[in-house]
């Protein structure tokens, strides 16, 4: 059985589920990796919370600052050499998916992969996330999913 990174990977190449998770986060401030891993180990209440937590820290303090510079080099900076400004986005491009991977392995030592339906899942996580995202926007998650 493949575990979470591999789950995840496969998912995002699904039609639809990059747009809807993007969605979910640049609009709704969720986080991706919290919300695959919702719908992939639909967890019991606890490891929901305890992963809600860890990936709010994560995206706070770590990833969305990453992110936040890859997106800030991808724009021509005046002077600034635009080869050496895309080739350093590149590096900070990989550093945020290794990131993002450390994330998951954490999010996935929490609780074991039970499947289940994927929206109900996605639901609690929203709720556990503190400021749930509209039911609609992550029905287009868990339709993309399925």
């Amino acid at each position: 059985m493949s575990g979470f990174w591999d789950w995840a990977l496969a998912a995002y190449d699904r039609p639809g589920v990059a747009e809807a998770c993007l969605s979910l986060q640049d609009d709704h401030g969720q986080q991706t990796a919290y919300l695959l891993w919702a719908a992939w180990a639909s967890p019991a209440e606890r490891p929901l919370a305890d992963g809600a937590e860890l990936a709010r820290h994560w995206e706070a303090a770590i990833l969305g600052p990453v992110r936040q510079s890859r997106r800030a080099l991808k724009a021509p900076l005046g002077p600034v050499d635009d080869t050496a400004r895309l080739a350093i986005r590149e590096t900070v491009k990989a550093v945020e998916l290794d990131l993002e991977r450390l994330l998951m392995t954490s999010l996935e030592g929490l609780s074991q992969a039970t499947p289940g339906q994927a929206l109900p899942a996605l639901i609690r996580a929203g709720e556990a996330w503190g400021d749930p995202p509209p039911a609609e926007a992550l029905e287009r998650l868990a339709r993309a999913l399925a």
